[in-house]
């Protein structure tokens, strides 16, 4: 699609909630969502940060840079509206986290997840006052009831935005630990990524580095990072750089 539009800009708006919100114009036009609501963020820098997508973009348009754009409008359009549903498909996760299943205490990989990942498990019960299971090997151990109430209460208390970004990282990383504790104003998201993506680095340092697979994973990192973005800027954050 070749470009539309000549000016990008930002303006403030009255949500029907009566709080102030912020929205896109492309030309003076208020941007939408992909379903034809209105695409209203709830801070400034989130939606500069829009802006900016829209003002990067050549003659043609690029929907694949567009990334903020596709969470904003997922978060208004699914999570908005129901995130009840969202809350249960994250739940899954609990009882299958990347970081709960290590290998078999006399296999080297055991002494690398537990230097990296008992240290972070251990945070996060504390920090949300749940007890969590350790799983050695293949067998699957169901998570306890109250653990798992517990995490359902937390998503709970999330707004629409950390719900998206929530479940972009946990499903990136495959740990729902790793997307909650990421979300954390001090918490370090790319260290917290490279800990969760622990025994496929280890595989390649084992075996070899595959170009493609090696693609993959760089892109699946950007993506975590922009979803810990979205979370931040939805909080009012101040981008970097």
């Amino acid at each position: 699609m070749k470009r539309f539009y000549t000016t990008v800009d930002v303006q403030q708006i009255a949500t029907q909630s009566g709080a102030d919100g912020w929205q896109v114009t492309l030309d003076g036009r208020a941007i939408k969502t992909v379903k034809g609501t209105p695409q209203i963020v709830p801070h400034e820098n989130l939606a500069r940060e829009l802006a900016e997508e829209w003002r990067d973009q050549g003659e043609e348009i690029d929907p694949a840079t567009f990334q903020l754009r596709d969470m904003v409008d997922y978060t208004i359009d699914v999570v908005a509206p129901h995130p009840a549903e969202v809350a249960d498909r994250l739940i899954a996760y609990a009882d299958t986290d990347t970081l709960l299943y290590r290998a078999a205490p006399d296999e080297a990989l055991f002494a690398r997840q537990q230097e990296l990942w008992e240290p972070i498990v251990t945070a996060f019960e504390a920090r949300e006052g749940v007890s969590l299971k350790r799983v050695s090997g293949i067998m699957h151990m169901s998570q306890d009831e109250a653990a798992m109430a517990r995490l359902r209460a937390l998503l709970q208390t999330l707004d629409p935005f950390a719900l998206t970004g929530v479940e972009t990282m946990t499903s990136l990383a495959s740990s729902l630990i790793t997307g909650l504790s990421a979300i954390r104003a001090d918490a370090d998201p790319l260290a917290l990524w490279r800990a969760a993506s622990l025994e496929e680095e280890w595989q390649a340092q084992q075996w070899g580095r595959d170009e493609e697979a090696e693609a993959r994973r760089i892109t699946r990192e950007l993506d975590f990072m922009k979803a810990r973005q979205l979370t931040r800027l939805a909080q009012g954050e101040v981008p970097v750089g």
